[in-house]
């Protein structure tokens, strides 16, 4: 009768103390800085096609009709490039503080993101219009590339972490655009 209480104690004590461990990492949805280094290099380069499939009888063709480009640099510097038809490009530079970079570079590290094992997802035939994303990130001397399209293109789903990568760099063009 009493072997029971004890097993019983015995295997609450580890799952309490993963509880106990768990619980910051889970509540928190920032990613620490401690993943990043200071010697960490980091460049990342992002490509936003807004793409339009034009027919050519029996064959189609995509075309751009306006692509934005953002690149950040180890250093912090952030270009922006908007490219469309018969317009002239419109370039913008901004200077991101180190922090900045920082939380990049440890968010590429925490999430495992060079580690992916996939490096496309292509949009469904059937979509006429949609956004197509191509991200390039090169850390500590290894790089990673990936294309997507937006999620409503393809019928596959786009992971979490990527539309996260998605939307911070949305952000970052934001920021750098409205310099």
């Amino acid at each position: 009768m009493m072997v029971r209480p004890i097993l019983l104690i015995g295997a609450a004590i580890p799952v309490a103390l993963a509880i106990l461990i768990a619980a910051p990492m889970l509540l928190n949805p920032q990613v620490p800085f401690s993943a990043a280094n200071a010697d960490d290099k980091i460049s990342i380069e992002l490509i936003k096609y807004d793409l339009k499939k034009i027919s050519f009888g029996l064959t189609d063709r995509l075309t751009p009709q306006k692509s934005e480009t953002l690149v950040v640099s180890a250093e912090g510097v952030a270009k922006y490039t908007l490219n469309e038809p018969n317009s002239p490009s419109i370039e913008k530079s901004a200077k991101l503080e180190k922090s900045e970079v920082k939380r990049l570079t440890a968010l590429i590290k925490e999430t495992g993101f060079m580690q992916l094992p996939i490096d496309s997802i292509s949009a469904d035939d059937s979509v006429v219009e949609y956004t197509k994303f191509s991200l390039k990130v090169t850390l500590n001397g290894k790089t990673k590339q990936l294309q997507w399209p937006e999620q409503n293109a393809t019928s596959v789903t786009i992971s979490p972490l990527i539309s996260h990568f998605e939307s911070e760099l949305e952000g970052l063009i934001n920021k750098t655009r409205s310099n």
